[in-house]
């Protein structure tokens, strides 16, 4: 193998091209004009960085899987990123992170990134995809907590989460089958993931319903099976399906209710499967409304391996639904809900998240609003991307992921040159993912 000798140039190389893309989706929204009409406490009426020029640097930062404020010094004599991104001055890393602590005391920030992200998804006509049930539609919405690991740090708010690591128990809210994040509520690690879910849950209708007005169905899983947030469904006409906590719930008492109300199958020699459901009533404040209970009860006298068992092996898993369907369906409609998962991932993983860069409690909850933002954005470049058969990966995707996002179109080579009095940016042609990079470039311009 040939030495390569390393030179220094003074060309414009650009390693993050897809900034531009980020910056032209930045310009659709109304961030940077509400962000500079709101002055911060001890903050001068015209600080040198605007406060748009540090959301938007933060943005490209995220956008790129980084997260830590000194990651932000590599950009200050970048011109590309001041371009992509309609930046007038590069902060620097402290002055980041003092921005960031001082919008953190109060909650306008946060509230803007908010509206302007679900502003965005729904300006661009982003598909919401939805999931079916009997036949008929129902725009999936994914309830979740996440905890994240904070581990070894002394970070304000970092407490002992269920999973057994010290950190934070963010909760969040996913849309559509492609994962939009419709809302996000910073947590402590300890708080029981119950606490404020009802209030959550209502700003999570409200803005599920500023993207779409078909049939809502919420998710959530056995933490948060609860008669109040049962009632807040009911009386805001929106469908769930809750998987039951079965606290002090035996098998054998659910088996003969099974055998009573439910239908059996026998999927193999030793194992009964029954399904059915039971109804339940509740007391709303004006009426009573009938709901189901929807059971799975499994009965197992020989093992897999052909063991006979001596006592028999019961399982069993309830949920609460709304929806006219067969048991099976409900089941299957539940466990879609693990997808979100794989959402919670990419937030913590391939925007580099899990570990939050402040020690001040507020300024992460902030940060984790950045973050959705980011992630949002992201997004909607990754289904734009399938929308046309013009990538190099052939395999057939109904959503991208973020690291697919970040690795193939954010970073992306070209080289920056101002040529009759036009910047162009410059790719080289056996580059297989220009076609797809120019076409989203011209498609949110």
């Amino acid at each position: 193998m040939k030495k390569l000798v390393i030179e220094a140039t003074k060309e414009r190389i650009v390693a993050q091209s897809g900034l531009a893309i980020v910056g032209n989706l930045l310009n659709l929204t109304n961030l940077a004009s509400r962000l500079n009409a709101y002055r911060l406490p001890d903050i001068s009426r015209n600080p040198v960085c605007s406060n748009a020029d540090v959301a938007k640097s933060y943005i490209g930062l995220l956008c790129q899987g980084e997260s830590d404020y000194d990651n932000i010094e590599t950009f200050r004599e970048d011109a590309f990123f001041a371009l992509a991104l309609d930046i007038q001055r590069v902060p620097s890393s402290p002055t980041l992170r003092q921005r960031l602590d001082q919008a953190a005391l109060t909650e306008k920030w946060k509230a803007i990134l908010h509206e302007e992200s679900l502003n965005l998804i729904r300006n661009t006509n982003a598909e919401i995809s939805p999931v079916y049930a009997k036949d008929k539609p129902y725009i999936p919405v994914d309830l979740d907590v996440s905890p994240f690991d904070n581990s070894k740090t002394k970070k304000e708010g970092v407490e002992r989460t269920y999973k057994g690591c010290d950190g934070y128990a963010p909760m969040f809210g996913y849309i559509g089958q492609e994962g939009y994040c419709l809302h996000v509520e910073m947590r402590k690690g300890n708080d029981h993931c119950q606490k404020g879910t009802p209030n959550f849950i209502k700003e999570t209708i409200q803005s599920a319903r500023r993207l779409t007005d078909q049939p809502l169905l919420f998710r959530l899983d056995s933490g948060n099976d609860s008669r109040d947030n049962l009632i807040i469904f009911l009386e805001e006409h929106a469908s769930f399906v809750i998987k039951r906590n079965p606290r002090k719930e035996k098998a054998e008492d659910w088996l003969h209710i099974a055998q009573k109300y439910g239908i059996c199958c026998e999927e193999r020699e030793g194992k009964k499967v029954y399904l059915g459901s039971i109804p339940e009533t509740i007391q709303l404040k004006d009426q009573i409304r009938t709901i189901r209970k929807v059971f799975k009860v499994i009965e197992r006298t020989i093992s897999r391996d052909g063991q006979i068992f001596l006592i028999p092996e019961y399982e069993f898993e309830t949920y609460w639904t709304d929806l006219e369907v067969p048991p099976h369906v409900v089941i299957s409609l539940y466990h879609d809900h693990g997808t979100c998962e794989q959402f919670h991932s990419e937030i913590k993983s391939e925007l580099d998240l899990e570990r939050l860069p402040s020690g001040k409690y507020e300024t992460n909850g902030l940060v984790l609003h950045f973050g959705v933002f980011a992630y949002n954005l992201l997004r909607l470049i990754g289904q734009e991307s399938l929308k046309k058969q013009d990538a190099p990966l052939k395999k057939k995707a109904t959503r991208r992921r973020i690291r697919t996002v970040i690795q193939n179109m954010i970073t992306l080579a070209s080289k920056l040159v101002y040529q009759g009095r036009q910047w162009k940016l410059k790719v080289t042609a056996t580059n297989k993912w220009l076609p797809t990079f120019a076409r989203l470039y011209d498609a949110f311009y």
